[in-house]
This record gives C-alpha cells, structure tokens and sequence, in this order.
C-alpha cells in the first residue's frame, strides 16, 4: 500500500450564526479553500487531481446538487476533474480526508483535494411534498441542525434527543458535573484566546473578502466565535434542555459558518508537484453508539484505531478532540482515563471556542493537528469526533 501524507491546507476563519460570512453562498464559501491553494502553489499540475471531496452536513440550500463539484468549477480547476460530497454529519469533513487517503493507500489515486464547508447561518426552512391527496398540510423545518422529517419508527426504537440532550444523557450517565463543564469551557475560551493573540491560528486561515454595499470590501481574517469570559459569567447561564441540567450555551459548540480544505498525496505526487508533506495518514476508523449518546462515539472509534496502529493513547502527543459539548468530551476523556487538563488535549482551544461548522469541524482538526505536529516537532495526532445519530470517527496522524 501507497503511503498518504497530508501536504498544504488552509481554511477560512469561522464566523458567528449571522455573521460576517452569513452573506457568502455556500458554494462560493467552500470555493475559497481551494482558490487560495491554486494561487499558493502556482507550480503544482491541477490538471493531475484526481478528486475533490468535500464534507458537508446539510445539503438543503446553497450545497446541494454535491458541492464539492460546485466548489471545483467554481474555482476554475480543469471541468476534466470530478468531485463528491460526503456526509457523515459532525464528522463529514474528517471523512473526506478520511477517503481521499484510503483512495491514495489502495493506489487508486495520487493527488486529492479534500476539506469540508457548512454555512449554518444560511441553512433553509423546508416542506415536504404532500403524502396525500388535497393535503394542506404544510409542515416547515429549520434545517440548520437537527432532527426532520421523521420516522415514527426510528422515534419509536431510539428516540429523536437533539443533540443538547444527548449531552445531557451523557453527564448523567459518565457523572460529568456542570463545574467541570464550564471550567472545561472557560480553559478552550482562554486558549483559543491565546492561540489568536500570538498568531497560532494565523497560519491555518485565509482571509475573506465580503462585498459592502456602500463601502469598501470588508476582510474578515479571524475566528469570529472566541470571546472573553469567566467562570463566573459561563456558572450563570440556564441550562435550557433539561430542568436541572448542565448543559449550557455556554459549554456547547456554537452553530457557524466556514470551509477548509487540505492536499492529501502519495511521494510521486509530492514529488511532481513539489509539495511539502507535514503529516502521514496512520490509520482511520468510524463507529457506532446508541443515537442517545452520540457524545461518546470517539471512544470506540479512537480505540480502533488505536488498534490497527498497534498503539496506545499514552503514545500520542496531541488529542484534537471536537468539543462539540464538555459533557461528551469529559466523558470521552474519562473512558481514555485522560486527565481533563492534560496539556496534549486541543492545546489552542476547540469548538467551543472556535465554534462548530458541521461539514467543515473535521477537516479543520486535522489541519490544526497537522500544524501542530509540524511546528512542536511531536510524533503523533490524534482527530476524533462525536457524530450525530450515534456514531464517532477518529484518524491517526504521525508527523513526516
């Protein structure tokens, strides 16, 4: 099998539901990425791609018809160059790295393109057609995250929990109180803080320019979600899903706008090209958990992988863990018997402070893993995330 390495990647910084990218199509958003990689390596044979794969989570607006193909002709790459759109909800971003690296490994391919976009902020309302004749039934569903149009079976067999509430199961059921929450939450707030002031997350982020109506272009060129907090403010907030809960605005993700994307290649490509390659891809692996806690999905998934690597999570140098919510990530780190403040676990802050683009979420791990790996000189990564209706992947990276 062909070695994958994942070569130079950028993604554009995340913005706030309603935000400064709310005015960006999704399409147009998940073009960005790969419009900056074309300019950045001006010597690098498009016309050699063999894919483009993009995660994304929704698929009801802007990104439906498989944006990812929208995104590459949207970009001017070769209209010779095909491109799929994959979703495995949260994780749908790590799963287009995911692909693309096993495509490289059973030497199917040589050079892809892989990254994922969401724009929560512009996620439509929709209806169903009519069930029935002369219906006027007319239902009408957000889809900016969620359940809809369900089956009564699948109600019935596992429950439709949103995804509050399946962190609420899990701190009841891993005993994840609410001050370890909100000081999980406080400490991912300060680090991401810290992480933007020295110019960390600079290097990950492209600038993006948005069109004024009466003035000049706006550049949005930082993560727009971190904010400045305290433990105090973070213990005062309600707890709105479950009456005496410990889930709060607070200590969840929020919903957001972004896209990234990265290079994925094998040694003849990186030599063609001439790329740089930072990581290689170990190993990867997905799995399932019961719908109602979804949360703990990266326990499975990481020990499977961890398996097929014949490693240990004692042997990996740094854990990006999605924070979708503390509740799930404290009881993931209980299960991996982690230390909730071990310095290897999302070093510069995660989703809770950069915010949680569902379609986009995976590919950025990697990316900050990647980067990460790169510049502290550590050998391995480890990227792992819940997943909506019950799943959790995970992917192994070791540095080159």
């Amino acid at each position: 099998m062909a070695d994958a390495y994942i070569c130079e990647g950028i993604r554009t910084p995340i913005g706030r539901f309603g935000g400064q990218l709310s005015s960006v199509r999704t399409d147009d958003l998940a073009s960005l990425p790969i419009k900056y990689l074309k300019t950045r390596l001006p010597k690098v044979d498009w016309e050699k791609l063999d894919e483009v794969i993009y995660g994304n989570a929704n698929q009801a607006g802007e990104d439906n018809r498989n944006v990812a193909r929208m995104a590459l002709l949207l970009s001017d790459l070769p209209t010779s160059i095909p491109g799929i759109t994959l979703n495995r909800l949260c994780a749908s971003g790590m799963e287009a790295i995911i692909s693309g690296s096993r495509m490289i490994k059973s030497n199917e391919g040589e050079f892809i393109l892989a990254g994922g976009v969401e724009s929560m902020s512009r996620a439509p309302f929709v209806m169903p057609k009519a069930s029935t004749p002369f219906s006027r039934n007319a239902e009408i569903y957000d889809t900016t995250i969620g359940w809809r149009f369900v089956n009564p079976n699948m109600k019935k067999k596992y429950g439709i929990d949103s995804m509050p509430e399946t962190a609420e199961n899990v701190a009841e059921k891993y005993q994840i109180s609410r001050k370890e929450q909100d000081e999980f939450a406080f400490n991912s707030q300060k680090k991401a803080l810290k992480a933007i002031s020295s110019e960390r997350t600079k290097e990950e982020i492209v600038p993006v320019k948005i069109k004024q109506r009466k003035s000049d272009d706006l550049i949005f060129d930082k993560d727009e979600h971190p904010r400045e907090t305290t433990l105090e403010k973070l213990s005062n907030l309600p707890t709105p899903f479950k009456i005496e809960g410990t889930v709060t605005a607070g200590n969840s993700s929020g919903v957001n706008d972004g896209a990234a994307a990265v290079i994925i290649a094998n040694e003849k490509a990186i030599n063609d090209n001439g790329l740089e390659p930072i990581a290689k891809v170990v190993a990867a692996a997905s799995s399932g958990v019961q719908p109602a806690y979804m949360g703990i999905g990266p326990v499975p998934a990481t020990e499977k992988v961890l398996k097929k690597a014949s490693l240990s999570i004692e042997d990996i140098d740094i854990i990006e863990i999605n924070e979708a919510f503390a509740a799930q990530v404290l009881a993931c780190l209980k299960q991996f018997n982690v230390s909730y403040n071990d310095e290897r676990v999302n070093p510069n802050g995660g989703a809770i402070a950069f915010g949680h683009p569902l379609g986009m979420s995976g590919t950025r791990l990697v990316l900050t893993a990647s980067k990460e790996l790169q510049s502290t000189g550590k050998k391995f990564a480890l990227c792992t995330m819940c997943v909506g209706v019950g799943q959790g992947s995970s992917i192994l990276l070791e540095r080159v």
